[in-house]
């Protein structure tokens, strides 16, 4: 209701002001005669109104949406989604016919809806935003038939499985002016919005040292993902490795965001399979060392821990920040004791809905930080910096980063 009337106001005040700005500039400079003064008013309301209507009906026009490959695991995300409003599902396609199949019948589909194949999908039916829910290796393949075809792109992290395909894609977006984004579900935390606001803004930990992060589960057969999911996450082509890529994007992602797009010195990796009957191809296990100029980041995947976790702890030269899960937060610095906190998105500025963030960026209604979260620079800094974890881990020694 709020909202509701927050917009028939907006609509109200906006329409009031175009009139007297047309009132007084036609009949100040006597460019319409006084006996027509009534009469003209009424037409010049009407007409203004009728603007009005026009814009609201096209500003609140969903975005026709469309989703490349369904074998993520996250695809829920988007097709269990409530209708908000701001989406319109065009389409679906994946070239597995089996999958498309089990997916349509699990969230009632039309058949109309469901391709086998990305290109025909999109030239049939011309939507203006992809989400890319395939393998990370895809990502590339999504974005080369998006691009030239003018469609804004969002992919599940990380954006790409090697620094090769992400310069590529890098390239396609710029070349034709799409928005790629990448989407982490740390990204939506209350808590990680108000980390970035207390480290970057507000100085709270002083000088940032070292920044150690957490993120992994039991493992992906383990939690129970999908044959789908499996197939290519265990797969070190598709997925571009194991724990290490899936969740050693995270800290990458978040740390980029800390030090506002700081490139590294160098990465240290080591890699381990603990459970080589499962995980035969890639590791499990993955221990990284970011070093920057002024500070170090750890970062601890893994698809070994005994329950699901995504933390992270910063430490500065005077306080320290502990986010422990998306709501909680440990803060204490040289000015208060440690104090436990409960962060909410109304207390900030803070989307927890990606999907929503993708509409208002397109919309124009934000515009995607430097470094942010979401951001494709942020995103291709990540790929180099797993791309080095996995030559370090495989060379068995530290890879330098090249200097400016």
């Amino acid at each position: 209701m709020k909202k509701g009337r927050r917009k028939f106001a907006l609509f109200y005040v906006t329409t009031i002001k175009r009139i007297r700005i047309a009132y007084f500039y036609l009949f100040h400079r006597k460019l319409i005669h006084k006996n027509m003064k009534r009469i003209f008013l009424f037409i010049l309301i009407a007409f203004v109104i009728s603007l009005n209507l026009q814009a609201e009906e096209k500003a609140e026009k969903p975005i026709r949406l469309a989703v490349a490959g369904m074998s993520h695991g996250h695809i829920s995300f988007i097709l269990g989604r409530p209708d908000k409003g701001d989406f319109e599902l065009v389409g679906v396609s994946d070239p597995n016919s089996e999958l498309t199949d089990w997916l349509a019948k699990r969230y009632q589909l039309s058949s109309k809806l469901v391709y086998n194949d990305l290109e025909k999908m999109l030239d049939e039916t011309k939507p203006e935003a992809v989400v890319a829910f395939g393998s990370v290796f895809d990502h590339l393949a999504v974005v080369e038939a998006c691009a030239p075809r003018g469609i804004h792109v969002m992919v599940e992290k990380p954006l790409a499985v090697s620094v090769e395909h992400a310069k590529r894609m890098e390239e396609l977006a710029k070349k034709h002016d799409i928005h790629l984004l990448t989407d982490y579900e740390t990204s939506w935390y209350p808590t990680t919005a108000m980390t970035l606001n207390m480290v970057r803004d507000e100085k709270f930990v002083g000088e940032m040292r070292k920044v150690v992060f957490h993120h992994g589960h039991q493992g992906p057969k383990e939690i129970g993902c999908d044959k789908y999911f499996l197939a290519w996450l265990t797969d070190p082509v598709l997925n571009g490795g194991g724990a290490l890529i899936d969740f050693g994007c995270y800290g990458a992602n978040l740390m980029t965001a800390l030090t506002q797009g700081e490139k590294p010195i160098s990465v240290t990796a080591v890699t381990r399979t603990f459970k080589p009957d499962i995980y035969p191809k890639v590791d499990d296990e993955a221990s990284i060392i970011v070093s920057y100029p002024e500070s170090q980041c750890i970062i601890q995947a893994s698809w070994n821990w005994p329950f699901n976790r995504k933390d992270m702890e910063i430490y500065g030269n005077s306080g320290y920040i502990k986010a422990d899960n998306k709501h909680e937060m440990r803060v204490r610095n040289n000015d208060q004791p440690e104090k436990h906190r409960q962060i909410t998105a109304q207390d900030l500025k803070v989307y927890e809905d990606p999907f929503a963030y993708f509409a208002d960026v397109l919309n124009g209604k934000i515009t995607v930080e430097a470094f942010g979260l979401y951001s494709l620079e942020n995103n291709v800094r990540v790929v180099e910096i797993l791309d080095a974890a996995r030559e370090s881990a495989k060379a068995g020694k530290t890879v330098y980063f090249q200097a400016n």
